[in-house]
């Protein structure tokens, strides 16, 4: 089954890109770059969700 989830990314002050899931309570995740930001980010979801399965 696939999922959507609006993620929200802001960079920091010191340039780390920051995202966080407003859906899901506690996932979020930070990285140098968008593209590592953005495998981070779905393997936050997937993790966020198995937690709230469990």
């Amino acid at each position: 089954m696939k999922r959507e989830f609006n993620v929200v990314i802001e960079q920091d002050e010191d340039g780390y890109f920051v995202a966080s899931v407003p859906a899901l309570r506690g996932c979020h995740t930070q990285a140098k770059s968008l593209d590592i930001l953005m495998a981070r980010i779905r393997e936050a979801i997937e993790l966020c969700i198995e937690a709230y399965l469990a």
